[in-house]
């Protein structure tokens, strides 16, 4: 399928954990190819399939996962490869992930980890405050991969640091992150002021409050941002964000065509949108087609 047929426009999720009962946390080839369709059904065109940090072995089966439904697609959102989501995050910084799978950046573990998977890992997320962690940031990007900064407690001046050993993008801004402070901007106020650095947004009108979409709108140039929709299987899908015990964001419930229609409903030109949504990530990941 070429990237652009008359005026259609390929939506490209990079960041995208599960729909309705699937998700990635899995073994099997069908639950990739479900979540595909159901996102495909949707009007996403392409994903990335990302997986939730946990120990090297239950990454890995994910990730074969993920490859024997590369193997095997014939219909729905087309798996373009993985984002791996972990595990070399902070625990202060969690979210709702799993604070206890999370490990200390090693070259070593980096490359058990992705033995064998080099063909489709596109992007991990890394927090480049933590010990070790720039020089894994260096060896992803000698593998190929792209590198996120993420799930981090990074001061601004470490998150240049993050940039200077090879990190290109932000995962889900203002989220899982040190918040903005005017004497500490941190990896968000990074994010929002550095020309370079894409930056992950989420836009189910529950993530980022409506204004601050509108400031990073502002601020950012509309060429480095890219919607994602951070989907997570969970009772509700479809309808919005997806929360846990204690009202605690999980993850969202939409799909990346949702999102758009959210921005537009904001006030954003439906031609800007599409543009975080399509163009921007198929730059970002080097698409020619799909």
């Amino acid at each position: 399928m070429a990237y652009v047929s008359g005026n259609k426009r390929f939506l490209i999720d990079v960041h995208v954990h599960g729909a309705a009962t699937y998700d990635t946390r899995t073994r099997r080839q069908d639950d990739i190819l479900q979540m595909a369709n159901i996102h495909g059904e949707r009007g996403t065109s392409a994903m990335l399939p990302t997986i939730y940090p946990g120990s090297i072995e239950s990454m890995r089966d994910n990730m074969a996962a993920v490859q024997r439904a590369v193997a095997a697609q014939r219909e729905g959102a087309r798996i373009m490869g993985v984002h791996l989501e972990g595990p070399f995050l902070n625990p202060e910084r969690a979210g709702s992930l799993d604070g206890q799978s999370f490990a200390e950046p090693s070259v070593e573990m980096l490359t058990r980890l992705v033995e064998d998977f080099e063909d489709i890992i596109k992007i991990v997320t890394i927090a480049p405050e933590l010990p070790g962690a720039l020089r894994v940031i260096e060896v992803c990007r000698e593998m190929g991969f792209l590198v996120h900064m993420g799930h981090s407690d990074a001061t601004f001046e470490q998150a240049e640091e993050g940039k200077r050993a090879g990190a290109t993008g932000i995962t889900h801004v203002f989220n899982a992150m040190r918040g903005f402070h005017h004497r500490e901007p941190g990896l968000a106020g990074f994010g929002l002021m550095d020309e370079d650095v894409y930056v992950e947004v989420i836009a189910d009108m529950a993530h980022l409050h409506p204004q601050s979409l509108k400031m990073l709108f502002d601020m950012k140039s509309p060429d480095k941002i890219v919607l994602i929709s951070d989907s997570v299987k969970g009772f509700g899908w479809g309808n919005g964000p997806i929360r846990g015990a204690g009202g605690i964001l999980l993850g969202s419930g939409i799909s990346l065509k949702d999102a758009v229609k959210n921005l537009i409903s904001l006030g954003v030109p439906s031609e800007r949108a599409l543009q975080f949504a399509s163009d921007n990530p198929r730059r970002y990941l080097g698409i020619t087609a799909i």
